[in-house]
């Protein structure tokens, strides 16, 4: 029987005070956990950008966007995972299955 996956995308905002090997360590940390679990598509780092409103007295954050496939309980795990993060700003997953 096979297994059955789901795409899905991350987006997530890192504290922009972390210094760059931080926010990479982050980053491949977090790839590195989808890739044990599916297999990554897309790593998409934009960078610094000005949020919409303060969070955590900052007003700016590291963008990363990450698509992946992956079984259908892996993203809350993700999501655990990133809320006990205090590197983590925000974050939201979406099923890009419809």
């Amino acid at each position: 029987m096979a297994k059955l996956t789901g795409s899905y995308e991350v987006l997530y905002v890192i504290n922009p005070t972390l210094g760059e090997e931080e926010t990479a360590a982050l980053v491949a940390r977090f790839k590195e956990l989808a890739e044990g679990r599916g297999t990554v598509s897309d790593v998409d780092e934009w960078g610094k950008r000005r949020l919409a409103y303060p969070i955590q007295d900052l007003d700016e954050g590291y963008y990363v966007l990450m698509s992946f496939s992956a079984d259908p309980g892996f993203p809350a795990e993700l999501e655990r995972l990133m809320r006990i993060n205090t590197g983590i700003m925000r974050s939201i997953i979406v099923s890009k299955d419809g």
